[in-house]
């Protein structure tokens, strides 16, 4: 379900049944893969804890958060960390980038 949603967002389709050797693979082990792709694109906070709550638990939290992050994926919650916190993540990351580079 959730799938569905990102293939709409990103304007990619995802066979339904994604192969190890897809880039995807950590995909079919999230807890959300089965849930209300909703729960996932709340539309305010407290959805966006309720998802939060789903994905402390989630085996691929951090492959799907990076997944989020490379791919710009402005929309919903990914590994656990709303649009706003992946915003922060980036500009972190490029400030780092930025003063390592400078020394």
């Amino acid at each position: 379900m959730v799938i569905k949603k990102v293939e709409k967002i990103l304007g990619r389709v995802y066979p339904t049944d994604v192969t190890e050797a897809g880039a995807e693979r950590w995909m079919v082990h999230g807890l959300c893969r089965t849930m209300d792709p909703d729960i996932f694109f709340p539309s305010d906070g407290v959805g966006v804890d309720k998802a939060r709550k789903i994905c402390h638990n989630c085996p691929v939290r951090e492959s799907c958060l990076e997944y989020a992050l490379a791919n710009h994926i402005d929309h919903g919650v990914w590994g656990g960390s709303s649009e706003r916190e992946r915003r922060r993540i980036l500009r972190a990351r490029r400030l780092a980038k930025i003063g390592a580079a400078s020394n």
